[in-house]
């Protein structure tokens, strides 16, 4: 394209793939953002890099795994290894660039032309502003809720909710951008659109906290396993919970409510702020990006939030692109793709090389409807775990280290994320491997709660060994190239980072 387009890329926090219509869910949870997939290109097989915030979001910034870039937890965010992320691209090319809501990455403030800080307090943390006094209040109200759950609707207005404020600032933002033209340039502006929600805490305001009642929530998956039946990681992070929440049985149905609606207070936050670009004459020249850093639970297996292992509740995330030259698919794409996808994705739309050490693959001929190598898409890689040994109930757990007093209790703790673990969805097909040797390969269509694990039965053992290999090629592919040595070595590399030749 001969101008450069502005991006919008649209996150979630904790969004679960299959909350949607588009996707056959029960609940009309984001209709305008359905509309927008099918005007564009959606995936129902996209999956996280990293089933937790920091790694997942930096990886998207990077386009490199977490092995590579360094970051497996994340309190370690501003470890990140890499060359060049997003923003270094897309400054060199001359965008002006914002990241509004939910950072929880590498970048610092100074690195961008705008920033407007609003995390899952909402502007708690954010002393930049001069917050009203209402707005004041929701934030210690939504601070006080413990990233617990609200069994009455917020007694605050909309306009109090991170979502809505972040789209005012979104439109301060590009009006002013917009204005400054003073060397007659249309300068193209680059958006990361942060939502903080639906992360716990769950709270929603009137209507959309009576918008989806309990009485309609859809079944859930896993009901019928134990977590003791699932290994020591979800025992422990079910006792761990209901220890810091008796009640947390009682209270599930209404977390999951208030879930849903977080979700459509969001999408109507979206569709405010496209309006936003329409009014302006910006909408037609805009790509938009749609995704989810990783999932939730949402009453899977009996939990809420995320927590341990590599089930799809958390590792498929929602993901799609519409807006200028994007073509029109209406049902969900047959590619495996990934957020690490995205940074050469851009890369390649704007004619950039790719930098060194990105080991994502450029999306643009699915985007734009030109053949693809279908084989590079064929499958979808993912990595879990911070190392080290599995814990197990010989270790005596620490169940009061993880229950600080005020995020209620932390799932994301070592027991929880303890060992390495690797993923390859092919098709229906999904095997998880970890550093003991052990397996779990699920087949998806007939089975989507991964309760009958079909790992080493002789009936299925051509299956798995393609699957074993499958995943050995791609954590090859996955180890990080960089130090690149100097200028002593030149990789060979395909301009859209395909491992074929053609």
């Amino acid at each position: 394209m001969s101008k450069k387009p502005n991006i919008v890329i649209i996150m979630t926090d904790q969004q679960q793939a299959r909350a949607a219509k588009r996707e056959g869910f029960t609940l009309d949870t984001s209709p305008f953002i359905d509309s927008c997939a099918r005007e564009g290109t959606w995936f129902d097989k996209a999956y996280t890099p990293a089933p937790l915030c920091a790694p997942a979001r930096i990886s998207m910034l990077t386009g490199r795994y977490t092995n590579a870039h360094g970051v497996r937890a994340n309190p370690a965010f501003a470890q990140a290894s890499f060359d060049k992320d997003l923003i270094d691209v897309l400054k060199e090319a001359g965008y002006k660039t914002a990241m509004i809501g939910k950072n929880h990455s590498h970048l610092t403030k100074d690195r961008l032309d705008h920033w407007f800080s609003m995390g899952h307090p909402g502007g708690y943390n954010n002393h930049d502003i001069a917050w009203s006094d209402e707005e004041k209040a929701f934030d210690q109200w939504i601070f006080d809720l413990s990233h617990g759950v609200a069994e009455e609707a917020a007694p605050f207005p909309l306009a109090c909710q991170g979502s809505y404020r972040m789209v005012s600032d979104a439109e301060k933002w590009i009006s002013e951008a917009d204005k400054d033209k003073s060397d007659k340039q249309d300068k193209p502006f680059f958006l990361w659109l942060s939502f903080a929600e639906p992360h716990n805490p769950y709270q929603v305001p009137e209507p959309y906290f009576s918008l989806f009642p309990i009485k309609d929530n859809p079944p859930v998956y896993g009901a019928e396993q134990s977590p003791a039946e699932k290994g020591f990681k979800w025992d422990f992070l079910y006792q761990l919970e209901h220890r810091a929440m008796p009640r947390y049985d009682e209270l599930l149905p209404r977390m999951r409510s208030n879930y849903y609606g977080m979700i459509r207070l969001i999408d109507d936050q979206i569709e405010r702020f496209t309006k936003v670009l329409k009014e302006k004459d910006l909408y037609e020249d805009t790509i938009f990006f749609f995704v989810s850093d990783h999932g939730d639970f949402a009453g899977d297996y009996g939990f809420m939030r995320k927590g341990p292992e590599m089930p799809e509740s958390l590792m498929r995330i929602p993901f799609a692109v519409w807006g200028s030259g994007i073509q029109t698919c209406g049902a969900p794409h047959k590619a495996h793709v990934n957020l690490v996808d995205i940074m050469p994705t851009l890369c390649d739309m704007l004619d950039i090389s790719i930098p060194a050490g990105v080991q994502g693959k450029s999306l643009r001929p699915i985007l734009s409807g030109e053949p693809y190598p279908e084989e590079e898409f064929s499958c979808a890689y993912a990595e879990q775990g911070i190392g080290g040994l599995d814990y197990n109930w010989n270790d005596n757990p620490d169940f009061e280290k993880h229950s600080p007093y005020n995020i209620t209790f932390d799932c994301l703790n070592q027991y929880s994320q303890c060992g390495t673990m690797r993923m390859v969805r092919k098709d229906d097909w999904k095997l998880v491997f970890d550093m003991q040797g052990n397996g779990w390969m699920y087949n998806l269509h007939e089975d989507p709660a991964e309760l009958c694990n079909l790992y080493n039965l002789p009936e299925f053992s051509e299956t798995q060994n393609n699957l074993l290999q499958e995943l050995l090629k791609q954590t090859l592919r996955a180890q990080d190239s960089l130090p690149l040595g100097g200028n002593k070595y030149e990789l060979k590399r395909h301009p859209k980072n395909y491992w074929s030749e053609t």
